[in-house]
């Protein structure tokens, strides 16, 4: 009994940890390159390094920490080539998800994607870039729901986060909610008309919105990146 609730709080001790620094990537707030110490973050939790290593090996596996044995952990810069194999997975995913939502959408679905657009207004309008991204997820999750291949979120999801902090840089430095906004709605409103054609051509449009973005940061923010994979070179 002692046994099991030590691995349940070690589990507990884990997620919390994992939670923390995920959030402090994805946020910026730890930038790639950035060194990060298993004895520093044991002693702001209160632990021993062994959940800090199961945390940090978490991350790791969503390519977000480069783990180099006897060397400093750091955030992982990006990649421009795993950026590029993100990019093209994903868009095989979403261009069945839209194809199906566009043939499956209801009454139910149309109220859930008006209530997704109405939700992000609002982020608009209250400057929520935090709030913005959470529900940047939620609307490709109810694409998802809708198109009924739910699981198939868990992999948009995994690839999403492969460059959220792009995403970030580029909400940050130029405020394209409005825009990404806009393109969610003629998303939308193709799949309420059941108009797959027009539903995958502004889905495609929006993912390749990223593609300027890419590039101006490779140009502002090169140490942001592998040296040996800047975009364009």
């Amino acid at each position: 009994m002692v046994h099991a609730t030590q691995l349940g709080e070690r589990r507990t001790s884990v997620d919390d940890i994992f939670d923390h620094l995920h959030q402090e990537i994805l946020s910026l707030r730890l930038r790639p390159g950035d060194k990060i110490s298993e004895a520093d973050i044991a002693a702001q939790f209160g632990v021993s390094r062994q959940p800090v290593r199961d945390a940090f090996s978490r991350l790791a596996t969503l390519d977000l920490l480069l783990i180099r044995p006897q060397r400093a952990t750091e955030v992982k810069r990006f990649s421009s080539r795993e950026i590029a194999k993100s990019r093209f997975v994903r868009a095989a995913i979403e261009r069945d998800v839209l194809r199906r939502a566009a043939e499956e959408c209801d009454t139910v679905g149309a109220a859930e994607l008006d209530a997704a657009l109405a939700a992000q207004d609002r982020a608009i309008r209250d400057s929520d870039v935090d709030t913005f991204g959470t529900l940047d997820y939620a609307f490709h999750k109810t694409l998802c729901k809708i198109a009924r291949v739910d699981f198939a979120f868990d992999v948009i999801m995994a690839e999403k986060s492969k460059v959220d902090r792009l995403c970030i840089l580029s909400l940050s430095k130029g405020d394209r909610m409005p825009d990404l906004v806009a393109d969610h709605r003629e998303i939308a409103e193709a799949i309420k008309d059941h108009d797959a054609k027009r539903a995958i051509a502004c889905g495609m449009r929006h993912l390749s919105r990223l593609d300027d973005t890419i590039k101006q940061i490779s140009i502002t923010n090169a140490n942001y990146f592998e040296t040996e994979q800047l975009p364009g070179h």
